[in-house]
């Protein structure tokens, strides 16, 4: 007698719809580093159809924060803040988060200490990201470094062009990833430079799962499993390197 047939769960994931090259839109459809792995480990959870929404960074948090979605990439983890996520998956791949300055910011002062050095500065960040380190936030805080909070990397970026900031922080291959597009598009001019001054953090990005209103993800717990032990199998027989080398960023 054969077992009764359960069909797959259909799982909502969201992510950042403007993080190239680790997530965004192409034409309209999920592209991207993240998109590509998770993709990949998705289709190694057979009890599970999942699909993939790129969403606007903070309307994806507030998803999670309200209990409407169930899970989110690529947060850093950072245990003191987004209490509404928990637990965070295993880690996904590695980040590097830089600081681009300006190069008059960067000829007229010396920015090796992150982040006394820029006190008095005008930073670009994307919208609802709490990257910097606790010091950064604390200067923001006190009003020793202005922030400008601007959807996504291109806009942060044009701004930096355009002096509205002097310096944006955010990851380093996503970033340099944007201008080498913009310039391309012809949006920047192709002679223009900036200063990478500081590399501030090493970060992992997660799939992080909200925490509110458990009773609607009952599979919560079957579904990090799955997600976790798809993930490590996929790391140890090569096919997440092979991702990361298709777009040139492998060890």
């Amino acid at each position: 007698m054969s077992a009764a047939y359960h069909p797959p769960i259909k799982v909502v994931v969201y992510g950042d719809s403007s993080y190239p090259p680790y997530s965004y839109l192409s034409n309209g459809q999920p592209a991207g580093i993240y998109v590509d792995i998770l993709q990949a480990v998705f289709e190694a959870m057979p009890r599970y159809q999942v699909q993939i929404q790129l969403v606007p960074w903070k309307r994806g948090l507030k998803l999670l924060e309200v209990g409407e979605g169930f899970a989110l990439f690529p947060p850093y983890l950072y245990p003191d803040q987004r209490l509404y996520i928990s637990p965070y998956s295993n880690p996904i791949i590695k980040e590097e988060v830089s600081v681009f300055c300006s190069r008059e910011t960067a000829a007229n002062r010396e920015l090796s200490s992150w982040p006394t050095s820029y006190f008095g500065l005008t930073i670009g960040i994307n919208e609802s990201f709490s990257l910097g380190g606790r010091e950064f936030w604390q200067a923001v805080k006190k009003g020793q470094i202005q922030i400008k909070e601007t959807q996504g990397n291109r806009d942060n970026i044009l701004n930096l062009h355009n002096d509205k900031v002097d310096c944006y922080i955010n990851d380093r291959i996503s970033t340099l990833w944007e201008i080498k597009q913009l310039i391309l598009e012809g949006s920047l001019p192709k002679d223009w430079k900036v200063i990478e001054s500081t590399s501030v953090s090493s970060e992992q990005g997660y799939l992080g799962f909200t925490n509110v209103t458990p009773e609607r993800y009952p599979y919560k717990d079957d579904f990090i499993d799955n997600f976790n032990t798809s993930l490590e199998k996929l790391k140890q027989d090569g096919t997440l390197e092979s991702i990361l080398h298709h777009y040139d960023l492998s060890d």
